[in-house]
């Protein structure tokens, strides 16, 4: 959360230089508060397990949050029990005429498929296609990251001649992101995927920006402009055994899959492995939540999702390539001014246009 000072303490500009987020009182005073809404849309087959991971993340801040559970009603899930799903998910059809303040979808073991060859694709569109006009902020998981650049930007994944797994070091690209604002300069992640979005297509398309990426493992973090998409193509999530459970799972089934990179202590797969991400994921979600949701989201959540005019922004994949050569049609109230740093949550600066509030001290 922020800090709250007086708007003229000499510290204000000092710690906005560290880039701290620090609200002034005007802002404070005029900001209204309720609980955030957020969506799960939950595509991995261990339900459970990936719901108590990205709550675990979403419950470690000091906002409130009302989570609900989406499933795809085109594919029938194999690994979770029905009486799990009925109690507490819910199906597109049942909340499509509602708004939310967040979505977050996850990964799924689909990532060699064509896109258009996963049983759920074409809800999944239709889902991705509502949350342009219904959510203010979506956040993309590994093969969800994948299909949300894919369908909003036209961004194709590519086949690796082998899996990234395993826990990787990656560097930060922008650095005064809010989305990374507390990351060390160099820090861990986990991967595990069989494809790959590549930097210099997200370089080359003008609604897109790089965040974070890794030598080995390539792009990590990768945001759009107007701060409406975030995509993770790693596991922030991932708890400390889930690559385990992953790997020991294929060694059972013959797939001779590789050990799982920079995971295991002296690469034992005997050895208890170690955490070494979780300060940085629980990071992620927490400036997400606050930067990109909570500071920007309009109080009536109604209006969510909605823009200038009301117009959409950038289309689906039949839409990207005309995006992508001509740039967004009208200016999103989401975008900074050009003058404005980049503070990630106000696109004009909230200073009042009034003197000090106090002298300047005479003897300096």
């Amino acid at each position: 959360m922020p800090i709250r000072i007086p708007d003229a303490l000499p510290a204000t500009s000092v710690l906005e230089g560290e880039n701290i987020f620090v609200m002034t009182e005007f802002r404070a005073l005029h900001q209204d508060i309720r609980p955030l809404k957020v969506m799960l849309l939950n595509l991995m087959p261990t339900k459970v397990a990936t719901e108590t991971q990205i709550m675990r993340k979403l419950s470690n801040t000091p906002l409130q949050i009302e989570v609900h559970l989406l499933q795809t009603a085109s594919h029938q899930a194999k690994n979770t029990s029905r009486a799990h799903l009925e109690a507490f998910y819910r199906t597109f059809d049942e909340v499509c005429d509602e708004h939310y303040d967040g979505l977050i979808v996850t990964g799924a073991p689909v990532e060699t498929l064509r896109f258009e060859d996963v049983d759920y694709w074409d809800e999944l569109c239709r889902i991705m296609e509502w949350s342009r006009s219904h959510v203010h902020s979506t956040f993309h998981i590994c093969w969800g990251a994948q299909a949300g650049i894919y369908f909003h930007y036209g961004i194709p994944k590519h086949d690796l001649p082998r899996k990234v797994f395993g826990v990787f070091e990656h560097d930060l690209v922008k650095t005064t992101s809010p989305l990374v604002r507390g990351f060390d300069e160099r820090f861990r992640a986990p991967h595990s995927r069989h494809t790959e979005v590549r930097a210099a297509d997200i370089e080359a398309h003008p609604d897109l920006e790089l965040v974070a990426v890794s030598e080995e493992a390539g792009v990590y973090l990768a945001k759009s402009i107007d701060s409406r998409h975030f995509f993770a193509f790693g596991h922030p999530e991932y708890d400390a055994d889930t690559l385990k459970v992953e790997y020991d799972r294929d060694v059972a089934l013959g797939m001779n899959p590789n050990l799982p990179a920079h995971y295991y202590p002296n690469d034992d797969p005997r050895s208890r492995p170690l955490c070494t991400w979780r300060a940085h994921a629980q990071l992620l979600y927490t400036n997400w939540l606050n930067y990109y949701v909570y500071q920007t989201t309009p109080y009536d959540v109604r209006l969510a999702g909605q823009r200038a005019g009301n117009a959409p922004g950038p289309g689906p994949v039949t839409q990207a390539a005309s995006a992508s050569t001509q740039g967004s049609p009208e200016r999103s109230p989401y975008l900074r001014a050009a003058t404005e740093d980049d503070d990630g949550y106000d696109p004009y600066s909230d200073r009042r246009d009034e003197p000090p509030l106090f002298e300047a001290d005479p003897w300096r």
